[in-house]
């Protein structure tokens, strides 16, 4: 934030970029395009140094309501605010200049010292809201970090609990991250960015931490359970929430909300025989499906307490073929993609003291 020290003047007259060019070569560092695709380009380039830009509106190649528009899908506008330099004097034009996200218009011929004072309060404005967003940054990875420890606390007690081992937890953690990873580039729209990706990859080691509540005579069988002992096993899904729902005045909200729909809903399957609750296509959150994927194919390529683990390739025909439950056609794209990667994490993260625990539908008698 401390190196906004840029403005960007973009206008197709050089007179009027000569004459803005005076009013702040003093105090800013200028940057100077003729028409909005050159503007573009260059903020492309440096909106981390832009302060903020000055915007002609009738200009060739692209003019400044294109410029605008395209600032704001690419969310440029939250960080490089725009104020718009017009001789375009109409009522019409001024509200379509800030619905598509202008901080100001200045009408021209324009006052110089009117013009300094204007821009500068934006600039001020704008420093001091990123500023803002910033602490909250920071106060919101504080809350992250706060939330590690007590994920570690939580994965420590169920690990003692059963046979699963940390390196389980870890798995599932990078699974899902390398699947987010996947379906956030071929699906951008879905917002999926660094922060999200890395909330949602921890949230996941929580999907299984109901099973604190699960009697150890079940936890720990070693052979198939009956029907009945499934049906107690299948609760750990809704009281994994019951103890997340407790923690909510004491976490980070957006990241328990995640975990939340993990713990719940990593059973459901896309055509709606999963547990608990019996949804069906996109009632599952994405998240949740995610998570649902890397924890099936950690069930079948780690050794269990009365059969070793199943041969990869093995493994991966049952997951596409439906043999664990139906999964989304565009959740099942993005595993086979990722499919080398799964591998190459499940053998550099393999376990060394204990096996896992039995995956749920494999131990139904």
């Amino acid at each position: 934030m401390n190196r906004r020290d840029t403005v960007l003047l973009v206008d197709d007259v050089a007179m009027n970029r000569a004459i803005l060019r005076m009013l702040f070569e003093r105090e800013y560092r200028l940057l100077e395009a003729e028409n909005g695709e050159q503007a573009l380009e260059l903020i492309q380039r440096q909106h981390d140094r832009i302060a903020v830009v000055l915007l002609d509106l009738v200009m060739p190649v692209k003019d400044g309501y294109q410029v605008l528009e395209t600032l704001g899908t690419e969310h440029y506008l939250t960080e490089c605010p725009v104020i718009v330099i017009t001789a375009e004097d109409t009522a019409e034009n001024e509200v379509k200049a800030f619905d598509l996200g202008a901080s100001d218009i200045i009408m021209k011929p324009f006052e110089p010292h009117v013009v300094k004072r204007r821009v500068q309060n934006v600039v001020e404005l704008n420093l001091h809201r990123l500023h803002q967003q910033e602490l909250i940054d920071e106060q919101a990875a504080k809350l992250r970090e706060s939330n590690t420890v007590m994920v570690d606390a939580l994965s420590s007690i169920i690990e003692y609990r059963s046979l699963e081992t940390g390196q389980h937890i870890q798995r599932i953690r990078l699974f899902t991250k390398v699947l987010l990873e996947d379906i956030a580039e071929r699906n951008p729209s879905l917002g999926y960015d660094k922060r999200l990706i890395e909330i949602i990859s921890s949230a996941s080691s929580m999907h299984d931490i109901g099973k604190i509540a699960i009697p150890d005579s079940i936890l720990n069988k070693p052979g198939p359970l009956t029907r009945e002992e499934f049906e107690i096993m299948k609760t750990h899904a809704s009281r994994g929430c019951e103890m997340l729902a407790t923690l909510n005045r004491v976490g980070d909200r957006e990241y328990l909300e995640y975990a939340y729909r993990i713990c719940r809903h990593h059973h459901e399957r896309w055509d709606g025989c999963g547990y608990p609750d019996g949804l069906r296509g996109d009632e599952i959150p994405l998240c949740a499906q995610i998570v649902g994927i890397a924890d099936c194919y950690d069930a079948l390529t780690v050794d269990r307490v009365y059969r070793e683990a199943l041969p990869e390739e093995k493994a991966f025909s049952m997951i596409m073929n439906g043999e664990c439950g139906a999964f989304s056609p565009q959740m099942l794209e993005s595993f086979l993609h990722v499919r080398s990667a799964f591998w190459q994490l499940s053998r550099e993260y393999t376990d060394h003291e204990s096996p896992d625990a039995a995956c749920d539908a494999d131990k139904i008698g």
